[in-house]
């Protein structure tokens, strides 16, 4: 492999043949061949140090691209073996041995609440509990859309209706009063522990059998920006985040617009940089586009792109979903709008369609934003 300067000469060579032309795959093979594997953090040591020697990070982010067909590669291999500690099904069950120590906490205590005593424990632990709901978004945003590509509803329709009913229970038991509480909470830890057991004796099987080490690959990925509940990231999580953002449109294509001429890269800056979430779907009801800024209201991964939207709302929502599609696609309708309360946020959700100079459908455009700190707003602030 040679040594550390060697590395970056035979790196600095690859660039330069990326500039000229040389696919990715080819790249990939190229950098095996003479450079050998080498772990994520060496890569980035090594693209560190270019542009330290004054590469500029232009030549550097094409790059970026074979970087992670590497990571891929690797992850692939990991993503074979379910027992894998970084295998998304390995994650997930690591969660719930989590999730079932604090349930079996809260209902260690449930008989006291008899008496009047521990109640405020049990709400604390189901507070905390709460965090579950994060669980189930990454199975609705992240596993569920896997699934559907290989031909399997099921959970779609039927367990995101189940993750609606724990999300109602949590809210009905951390609102009850005294009295109505130690119900409540026996109602939602019985929940809970149920969707253990469906988890990992039903899914999580049956996903095992469906889907691809790619696939399993490609979750790993987009976890790593949903974020995990009561345990640590695992090992590839900052490698699999830093080539998420440094991937992707690298490309020098310039998008001509009436008002003017933008580069992807700039493109992409400006849209992640609206203070609103931004979801484009086509006039077939697909999901294309989505916006990537900092701070996402609700959480999108990349696995939705070519899903249908339908399969992106819970059951109990589809109705009017559809209808507002409906509405949209007639004529009979140009925009609709929601506002919610979310965790202490005040969230505006917006919808528009979308046509054409001659009124043709194009699809519809999703805007949401969140206005807490908008409704706070009075007077005046001027530049000067």
């Amino acid at each position: 492999m040679g040594g550390y300067e060697d590395r970056k000469i035979i790196l600095k060579g690859i660039l330069g043949e990326l500039h000229a032309g040389l696919p990715l795959e080819d790249a990939k093979k190229k950098f095996l061949a003479e450079i050998g594997t080498v772990t994520s953090k060496e890569i980035f040591e090594l693209e560190q140090s270019l542009l330290e020697d004054g590469v500029p990070a232009e030549e550097i982010k094409k790059f970026c691209n074979v970087h992670a067909l590497l990571f891929d590669s690797s992850l692939e291999k990991s993503m074979a073996d379910p027992a894998d500690p970084r295998h998304p099904v390995a994650l997930f069950k690591a969660e719930n041995a989590e999730i079932k120590r604090r349930v079996e906490s809260a209902r260690a205590l449930l008989p006291a609440l008899k008496d009047g005593k521990g109640g405020d424990w049990v709400r604390n632990i189901i507070g905390e509990l709460r965090a579950v709901i994060k669980h189930y978004e990454r199975k609705e945003q992240l596993l569920f859309p896997y699934l559907e590509k290989a031909g399997f509803y099921g959970p779609s329709k039927v367990m995101w209706g189940k993750h609606d009913e724990v999300r109602g229970l949590f809210k009905t038991a951390l609102a009850a009063s005294p009295a109505d509480f130690p119900a409540a909470a026996a109602a939602l830890l019985e929940e809970v522990d149920g969707m253990i057991f469906k988890e990992e004796s039903i899914l999580f099987p049956a996903s095992l059998e469906k889907l691809k080490p790619a696939d399993w690959a490609e979750i790993f990925r987009e976890s790593a920006q949903a974020g995990y509940i009561f345990i640590d990231p695992p090992e590839g999580v900052d490698e699999a985040l830093d080539i998420a953002q440094n991937t992707g449109s690298l490309s020098g294509a310039v998008v001509n617009l009436p008002s003017g001429n933008l580069s992807v890269t700039d493109l992409t800056a400006l849209l992640n940089a609206l203070p609103v979430d931004l979801t484009f779907v086509d006039a077939d009801d697909t999901v294309k586009y989505f916006s990537e800024g900092k701070e996402r209201v609700f959480l999108r991964a990349r696995s939705i792109i070519g899903r249908k939207v339908q399969n992106c709302h819970p059951p109990a929502s589809l109705g009017a979903v559809q209808k507002i599609l409906d509405g949209f696609r007639a004529g009979t309708k140009n925009s609709e709008e929601f506002w919610i309360n979310m965790k202490g946020r005040a969230v505006h959700i917006r919808y528009f369609a979308l046509r054409d100079p001659g009124g043709k459908y194009l699809g519809s455009l999703e805007v949401t934003q969140d206005i807490t700190d908008i409704k706070k707003i009075e007077g005046e602030k001027r530049l000067a």
